[in-house]
């Protein structure tokens, strides 16, 4: 049986996810303000140059594509 409570705790409830959940929500309402994204329309806010390798949430680094292609 999968023990989903150590599982957040060992993971998901660390800082660094934490963080990085916040940015990819930040990004996901910026775009959601400009009208490029709805909820429910099968699309992913994407980081042209992702946060692990030093992109930021801004504006120029954000572009929404198909849940199947990102």
């Amino acid at each position: 049986m999968r023990n989903y409570k150590k599982e957040y705790e060992n993971y998901d409830g660390t800082e660094a996810v934490k963080k990085k959940r916040a940015q990819r929500n930040k990004a996901r309402r910026m775009l959601e303000r400009e009208g490029v994204v709805h909820k429910g329309d099968g699309k992913d806010v994407d980081h042209k140059t992702p946060l692990s390798k030093g992109g930021a949430t801004i504006r120029s680094n954000l572009r929404a594509e198909p849940a199947s292609k990102n």
